[in-house]
């Protein structure tokens, strides 16, 4: 028996794009005008290395797709739109004209390791679900994790079964923060995660006797100074002052607050959307094909 497995479509592959924060390009026909191979609403999706979907093929698909990877590359996010005659510029034989809108999405900006789901990770996951980060939730415990954040973009949840595997998969330059339920986890993740050079940053919640007992015995474990002095802890204090309000949705506020200072980066381009003559002239030409 052939185990046939049907190719993803636009849909899927945007919901999967976003969910894990990739780069990627969502192309939609928005007008056409005499013969052309699909009709307005035909979309594809586009990345660095994969499509998915199809505007019908032919030498203008092939532009399409390169016009999408130019401005992935250039970091241009927002929204363009490219025109396309079918006899023309593209070599086809249809004779038609179509416009193409480029929806370029920048995926995740920064990686943030969550270790520990319980209420101020879930806060802090909360919190961050409008940010452009990419979330890595981790947790040993296998109920741990609300099924409200099932369908949250940009989000991944993982069993933590092997503290050291899970840390090792961490993408370079994330921003960990260790949180979990259990003093002896929290202390087998920051081993972890110090022995690692290329982490952007690591966090530690807790007091400051929480952190001395730590401090002390990563010494007697034979960390050097500067790997210790890599642990922000306690997380979250802003302005080198302690938080009164210790609630789990106060304290992660001042944790999302910490990692907006953190992974602030300027935006590559200041995007407001189409730019009037482009929009101008794709009203008129829908408003000229209608009537």
């Amino acid at each position: 028996m052939i185990d046939f497995k049907a190719p993803e479509t636009w849909h899927a592959a945007l919901h999967r794009l976003q969910q894990n924060g990739i780069a990627h390009v969502l192309a939609t026909q928005v007008t056409s005008a005499g013969s052309t191979p699909r009709e307005p609403g035909a979309r594809m999706v586009i990345t660095d290395d994969a499509i998915f979907d199809t505007l019908g093929g032919g030498t203008f698909e092939w532009q399409t797709i390169t016009a999408a990877r130019a401005r992935l590359k250039e970091q241009r996010y927002g929204f363009s739109l490219e025109a396309f005659s079918l006899s023309g510029r593209s070599g086809q034989c249809c004779g038609g004209l179509v416009n193409i809108l480029l929806e370029v999405f920048p995926g995740a900006t920064s990686h943030i390791a969550i270790f520990g789901a319980g209420n101020v990770g879930s806060a802090i996951a909360k919190l961050s679900a409008p940010l452009p980060w990419q979330l890595h939730w981790f947790d040993s415990r296998s109920n741990a994790f609300s099924e409200e954040f099932q369908h949250q973009t940009r989000l991944s949840r993982h069993l933590l079964q092997d503290p050291a595997l899970s840390v090792a998969e961490l993408p370079s330059q994330t921003h960990a923060l260790v949180l979990t339920h259990n003093h002896q986890e929290d202390y087998t993740l920051i081993t972890a995660l110090i022995e690692r050079d290329d982490l952007a940053s690591i966090g530690l919640i807790g007091s400051d006797s929480k952190w001395a007992s730590f401090q002390g015995r990563l010494k007697r474990d034979g960390y050097s100074k500067e790997q210790i002095e890599r642990v922000r802890s306690p997380i979250g204090r802003i302005h080198g002052t302690k938080l009164s309000n210790k609630t789990p949705y106060a304290i992660a506020l001042t944790v999302v607050t910490e990692l907006l200072w953190l992974t602030d980066t300027p935006s590559p381009s200041d995007t407001r959307g189409l730019e009037p003559k482009a929009l101008r002239t794709l009203l008129d030409e829908h408003s000229t094909t209608a009537s």
